[in-house]
């Protein structure tokens, strides 16, 4: 995929869900992996063109597992004139060791957002970016319905009153293969997530049997989409037009 389908789509979920207002200061959330350097290459470029003027600020948190190599992506921060902060926390070893969690990704979840929104605050950003595009959204709602008995996943805009941020998710209209075809095309520098974790989660089971049931039924996951956005209710609302 092109650059420009790129801008694209991210700009299209921008404009429909009013996620970009004039002068925002927004922190674009850095794991190293395929999605988060899509978003910064997306958001990097429609700085330039959007007609809302805003900026953005790279922000990775650092989990303390002692093996995150960030030297690519803080030369691809420099290339593209984009600041980048790297926080520093021990929440692995707190989760994997002092812990012991049998299911890690919960508890890491909520200190790593936790680590990030109040280093976002500190920086200064009223927003926050995050890489989830549209294969997320439907496999969260899968993980809903088959673990907690209910209809629901994220919105595309989230505002945090305690924090007083919003959280935006502008890579909502791409699929995860556009993504990887994204990436292969550009070679961008990703890094290899280093939770023993990953890859063995309770969202990896709900994508395989997501990819199987779209083999199986083609197009099931684009009217699963569809389903969300128009039957989701708060927070999906949108100015657009039906895709």
């Amino acid at each position: 995929m092109k650059l420009q389908q790129v801008y694209s789509f991210v700009r299209k979920a921008i404009d429909d869900y009013q996620m970009i207002e004039e002068g925002d200061k927004i922190a674009v959330g850095i794991s190293g992996g395929k999605d988060s350097l899509t978003l910064l290459y997306a958001l990097q470029g429609l700085t330039r063109f959007y007609p809302k003027r805003f900026q953005i600020h790279a922000v990775t948190v650092d989990l303390g597992f002692g093996n995150l190599n960030l030297d690519g992506i803080r030369e691809l921060c420099r290339s593209m004139d984009v600041e980048y902060t790297v926080i520093k926390t021990d929440i692995a070893p707190v989760v994997f060791e002092e812990r012991a969690e049998s299911n890690p990704c919960s508890l890491c979840a909520k200190m790593r957002k936790g680590a990030l929104n109040q280093a976002i605050k500190e920086i200064g950003c009223n927003k926050v970016a995050y890489a989830h595009h549209k294969d997320d959204v439907v496999e969260t709602m899968l993980m809903s319905l088959v673990f907690e008995g209910r209809f629901h996943t994220f919105s595309p805009v989230t505002y945090l009153d305690r924090m007083n941020l919003t959280v935006i998710r502008p890579l909502i209209y791409m699929n995860e293969a556009d993504v990887i075809g994204f990436i292969n095309k550009y070679q961008v520098p990703v890094v290899k997530s280093p939770c023993p974790a990953d890859g063995h989660t309770k969202r990896e089971y709900i994508k395989n049997i997501l990819r199987d049931i779209n083999h199986e039924t083609p197009g099931v996951k684009e009217r699963m989409f569809t389903a969300i956005r128009n039957g989701m209710g708060k927070g999906w609302e949108y100015s657009g037009s039906t895709q």
